[in-house]
């Protein structure tokens, strides 16, 4: 492997960041989506297949999330949900993080409850 490549390697995120419509693809392959906000902003509305794991209890645990299916992570902006899919792609995961979270999630008509 020469410099370039390794440079490449090194700097290269370990997750991909995709669309709502993307997410929602992957979901109707059966992805897991996780919701790492925290319980006050899940309790404003979350999509309705999301399972609630916040940022900070997934530091510490994989909350049973199963490593044979993508994980897709949402927060409010991107922000958090791109640290989490960091941190699963880490652990072996085969992670994602929604551009833009839930407010693109929103804007794009999708389902809230």
């Amino acid at each position: 492997m020469g410099l370039l490549d390794s440079l490449k390697k090194a700097f290269s995120k370990p997750y991909k960041t995709i669309s709502v419509a993307q997410a929602k693809e992957l979901l109707g392959s059966g992805a897991t989506l996780i919701d790492v906000r925290s319980a006050q902003e899940w309790r404003t509305g979350r999509a309705p297949q999301a399972k609630h794991v916040p940022l900070d209890r997934l530091q510490t645990s994989t909350a049973g999330i199963q490593k044979a299916r993508p994980v897709i992570a949402v927060c409010a902006s991107g922000v958090r949900s791109a640290s989490a899919a960091r941190l699963l792609a880490a652990k072996g995961y085969d992670a994602y993080s929604v551009r833009g979270g839930m407010a693109a999630w929103r804007q794009a008509g999708e389902a809230v409850r």
